[in-house]
């Protein structure tokens, strides 16, 4: 067999060329399983998930066991199992991972779908269905890949695998316990969706919990805690609102985040993208074992409790050590400035949770990258746009264990939203550019 990678790709085309549909095919049926994540409410009480995501995995086993790739599974999480296939070993600096998640979101509003949302219909050009472009398109590409490379006949250099795995839209668990159980290789690509770009970086992404305590009282004595009072009048038990002391914090909070936009920047990420998402705040009295409020509907009552959970997100280039201990800089100075504070400081809980994303930021100059681009080049696309990636991926996961990691998928749209579809065309074509790439990095080995 020759190992010119060109007359590979070509034999390889072929195969794809005499079966366009089987990868459309795949993907319809993946659709056709409800996989919602099961930390999630269906927003559809007539769909059962319990258990589907293992119905996905089975049918994949099936697909990739009959191409004579060894297969295993484990639960990533209780009932939820990851799918690891593997090419033959080769040379580990040749190794590459393709990646997709199994999960998907709730449907939501199903009245505001023009279709069933797991109907995994093809018309007019496009795959139907919740999931069919975040992202069982992309793994159905990875699949379909793998496929045309095993029927064309060509051994590769390097090991190649594909890693379908469970909970990235509920924090990458998954892809976290696939890293942890050694599961590596020299290089990987996510194929997430896009439109045609490489996605090379994304920035990192943390949720974080501040809790900030006051002291509870009767409401009509509130103004004693925050008016200025007579020395004699004191009793030094007056209320303390810490939903007063949340709205400054807010204030403050949108001063720094705006500084901290202002200060840092990456030349493949929009300005502003590292911020400081307040996403739930929750005021009231009293502190639960579980660390929120008990009391939420008596105003009567000077709050003594405020939580406010934050999204944050940092560039790809920084490091999640240096971006926690600036926030928390940050929160040590506020408290300074207030006497309250000074002996009731401000909490920060990490990891809120579990959920953290590391920063994923591969060069433009690697060459898992030209190895794209160059497939690309062949179906005539003379440029790639490289992009880095505003929203999270598994590719953050691996990119920590130190594998150079990127995200390049079939085209589509209304991911996460109603009348979500994915691109035929591109299911098509992205799979002969996985396919190609494959070949590129992983190089072929002669008889």
């Amino acid at each position: 067999m020759s190992k010119d990678p060109q007359d590979a790709i070509a034999r390889v085309w072929a195969v794809l060329d005499a079966e366009p549909d089987w990868t459309v095919d795949l993907a319809s049926r993946l659709v056709r399983i409800p996989s919602v994540n099961p930390k999630f409410p269906t927003g559809n009480g007539d769909v059962d998930i319990s258990g589907r995501e293992a119905e996905v995995q089975a049918l994949l086993d099936g697909e990739l066991r009959a191409l004579g790739l060894t297969t295993r599974q484990w639960d990533a999480l209780p009932g939820r199992p990851n799918l690891v296939a593997k090419t033959p070993a080769g040379d580990p600096d040749k190794s590459l991972i393709l990646c997709g998640h199994v999960d998907v979101v709730p449907v939501g509003d199903a009245s505001a779908w023009s279709w069933p949302p797991f109907s995994g219909e093809v018309r007019d050009g496009r795959l139907l269905g919740r999931g069919s472009q975040d992202m069982k398109a992309g793994l159905a590409c990875c699949v379909g890949a793998i496929r045309s490379i095993r029927k064309a006949g060509i051994e590769l250099d390097g090991e190649l695998a594909l890693h379908s795995v469970v909970d990235e839209e509920a924090g990458g668990f998954g892809a976290r316990s696939a890293v942890a159980e050694g599961e590596h290789a020299a290089a990987v690509i996510v194929a997430e969706p896009g439109q045609g770009e490489i996605f090379l970086c994304q920035g990192g992404l943390e949720w974080l919990r501040v809790t900030i305590r006051g002291r509870q009282g009767h409401s009509a004595y509130r103004y004693t805690g925050y008016w200025p009072q007579p020395h004699a009048a004191r009793t030094g038990n007056e209320p303390v609102s810490a939903a007063d002391i949340a709205t400054r914090f807010l204030m403050a909070l949108r001063d720094y985040e705006a500084g901290v936009a202002r200060s840092k920047s990456h030349p493949l990420m929009p300005a502003g993208v590292n911020h400081f998402g307040v996403g739930v705040v929750q005021i009231g009295a009293g502190m639960g074992a579980d660390g929120l409020p008990q009391i939420l509907s008596n105003p009567g009552i000077v709050p003594d409790v405020a939580v406010i959970d934050i999204d944050m997100k940092f560039l790809p280039h920084e490091k999640t050590a240096e971006v926690r201990a600036d926030f928390e800089a940050f929160v040590a100075g506020f408290c300074a400035s207030d006497p309250w504070l000074r002996d009731n400081p401000i909490t920060v809980e990490w990891d809120l949770y579990g959920l953290h994303f590391p920063p994923m930021n591969t060069s433009p100059d690697h060459p898992i990258v030209g190895s794209i681009r160059a497939a690309r080049e062949r179906l005539g696309h003379a440029q790639t746009i490289l992009r880095g990636s505003i929203g999270v991926t598994d590719g953050a996961h691996y990119a920590a264990a130190g594998m150079q990691a990127l995200r390049y998928g079939p085209a589509g749209a209304n991911q996460h939203g109603a009348d979500e579809w994915a691109d035929v065309a591109s299911i098509r074509e992205t799979t002969k550019i996985l396919a190609a790439a494959v070949i590129d990095w992983c190089g072929v080995r002669s008889e």
